[in-house]
């Protein structure tokens, strides 16, 4: 139990007076817009802020606790897994499940029993990998069970989940919910925070919502079905019966094409991953890529971007019928084509600068004079952004890293748009960002759109390109299998040309 739980940061009051009761063998869902306070609630009760940094009370097993750190915590038997996970790529499984914690006789790590008792916690979370496999080559859902099962070597007790399936796929996702489905029956409690309503709504037994810091409500999930839009509702304060802008598109002629466009893997040359493929965008018209995972979209993305992915690259593009060149990025820059990363905190931004700097950063010709940044213009151009696309920060000279994700996504977009692109691809544009920061990311790209910029969006999620696109390609195996008009589009045809590879 957490009771009366505030705390702020310069500025900003983050949490107040927050109450959260969690019962044993639960699995408890907190939902909220970015910046609620979510992760800074958890990251009291994990000890990553210790208890002199806040005000009220944690109390487990009915005692009040006062978690001087992370290991506090963890000695209790309360283990956080966060959204980017605490592994060491170039370790093994075994190394990692025992880092920090390593079984040992005589000062010595025991490898034999380490091994054993890894193989025994892999099987535990459905994983068949040999304890000896490096983690780095793992996919990601993979990794994600490799974090839980480390959590199991700790003996947790209370396991919190912090947007564990943002980075997953379907099946991956499946896979982890049904685990902690398992957990819960061997008595383990688990506190998940997640934007998608459907992952949530199927496992938990009670959902928290809090917005702007305050517990709003908890709805109890063991009666009747508690519907997205009861719980959208409690997050954002205000029905969302439209979820997408409604749109009138106003599209004009081919702006960008791409003509028999192959691209080969980095490291394995021989193997094509991208074959053939032939697209259009035209001027004011949104066009989906659908897919699966490992389909090849983002490859394809990267590799049109000057080429920031593949070898033995073929193929033309065009802008409004003419042949361009984009072998480099600043060539596919000067050629009015923009890339929004599916990482953007890995890629898109750079989390230690500031907001402005971020913004200037893929345009210093623009606040520039005779070479030398004018860092009046710069600070001028990121604050007109700041307002135009409504980022939600102290000033523009705030650290990046210290912004929600969707106020992040923004300053991705502000930096793109800042280069004044008449193709922008989208990556993944709403990964991780809750439903009210979406709204806002789609009004955008309705507006973009409006303006006569093409729009070529990448999204795993089938209603987002469902509800925002005028046209949709659907791409596996590195082809482009079929080519949808909006009117004529379902997730069932989609799913249907994925599994058929376009055949009818």
């Amino acid at each position: 139990m957490m009771r009366g739980i505030t705390k702020g940061f310069p500025g900003v009051k983050a949490l107040s007076d927050v109450h959260l009761t969690v019962q044993p063998a639960e699995i408890h869902a907190i939902v909220g817009e970015n910046g609620a306070g979510k992760s800074t609630l958890m990251k009291i009760l994990s000890g990553v802020y210790p208890h002199d940094s806040y005000e009220g009370d944690i109390f487990f097993d009915g005692q009040r606790q006062a978690f001087a750190d992370i290991r506090d915590s963890e000695a209790r038997g309360i283990i956080i897994i966060h959204q980017e996970l605490a592994l060491v790529p170039t370790l093994s499984i075994t190394e990692n499940l025992f880092l920090g914690n390593e079984i040992s006789r005589g000062g010595v790590i025991d490898w034999a029993q380490a091994h054993e008792r890894a193989r025994e916690l892999l099987q535990r979370v459905g994983l068949s990998e040999h304890p000896a496999t490096q983690v780095g080559k793992m996919g990601v859902g993979k990794q994600q069970l490799v974090e839980i099962a480390k959590a199991l070597a700790k003996k947790v007790r209370l396991l919190i989940l912090d947007e564990p399936t943002a980075s997953l796929n379907e099946k991956d996702s499946a896979a982890l919910l049904d685990l902690l489905l398992d957990l819960q029956r061997e008595g383990v409690a688990s506190i998940l925070i997640s934007h998608k309503l459907n992952e949530i709504t199927r496992v938990a037994d009670a959902i928290t919502v809090i917005r702007d810091g305050s517990v709003i409500e908890t709805l109890d999930c063991r009666g009747e079905p508690v519907s997205d839009d009861r719980i959208i509702r409690g997050m954002v304060g205000r029905d969302m019966s439209h979820r997408y802008p409604v749109r009138e598109p106003r599209i004009g002629d081919v702006i960008f094409e791409v003509r028999d466009w192959r691209v080969h893997h980095e490291q394995y040359v021989e193997r094509q991953v991208i074959k053939g493929v032939n697209l259009t965008v035209r001027r004011g018209e949104i066009v989906g890529i659908a897919g699966l995972m490992g389909a090849g979209r983002t490859e394809l993305a990267m590799s049109i971007f000057g080429r920031s992915y593949g070898r033995r690259i073929s193929g033309q593009v065009l802008m409004d019928g003419q042949p361009v060149d984009v072998s480099t990025v600043q060539r596919a820059v000067q050629s009015g084509i923009a890339y929004v990363t599916e990482d953007r905190k890995g890629a898109g931004l750079v989390l230690n600068d500031e907001i402005f700097k971020n913004i200037s950063l893929a345009h210093l010709e623009g606040v520039s004079s005779g070479g030398v940044i004018d860092g009046a213009a710069e600070f001028a151009v990121a604050d007109d952004y700041r307002r135009a696309m409504r980022i939600r920060c102290a000033s523009v000279r705030q650290a990046v890293g210290q912004l929600s994700g969707g106020n992040q996504q923004k300053v991705v977009l502000s930096k793109w748009l800042f280069t004044q692109p008449r193709l922008l691809i989208l990556d993944e544009p709403t990964r991780g960002i809750d439903v009210g920061a979406k709204f806002e990311i789609y009004t955008i790209i309705d507006q973009l759109a409006q303006q006569g910029e093409g729009i070529l969006m990448i999204s795993s999620e089938l209603p987002e390109l469902l509800g925002m696109c005028d046209r949709i390609y659907v791409m596996n195996e590195g082809a482009l299998v079929a080519e949808l008009p909006a009117a004529e589009a379902s997730q069932e045809r989609i799913m249907r040309a994925i599994v058929n590879n376009g055949e009818k």
